[in-house]
């Protein structure tokens, strides 16, 4: 199993995330109390060490990096896709091409 970060990193990690979702009222979620109380729950102390606590660990470490994923899909998305259609003959042109004026022509004919 791959090195995994120490609890209180991956918890304030999904936190974050689940500020930058919710934004600043994010304390008021279910989802912050659950994460929270999961971690409370799950905590290893110098009498308990169990394998339970591995699997939550990990567990919430593959939460992290599907809400980090997602965000930064949605980003990208944003960014990158296409605000309007364009059509045919304006994308010909800008390749510098341009399209038959009638059936079975050969587009240079006028």
């Amino acid at each position: 199993m791959a090195s995994l970060s120490s609890p209180l990193r991956i918890c304030r990690g999904i936190l974050r995330e689940i500020r930058a979702i919710k934004g600043p009222e994010y304390k008021q979620s279910l989802a912050y109390n659950y994460v929270l109380d999961q971690f409370r729950k799950n905590q290893i102390t110098g009498e308990r060490y169990c394998r339970a606590q591995e699997e939550a660990l990990h567990a919430s470490h593959s939460y992290l990096c599907l809400l980090t994923s997602t965000r930064q899909h949605i980003a990208l998305y944003d960014m990158y896709h296409g605000k309007g259609q364009r059509d045919t003959e304006e994308m010909a042109g800008i390749v510098g091409l341009r399209l038959p004026t009638q059936p079975g022509g050969k587009g240079w004919e006028k």
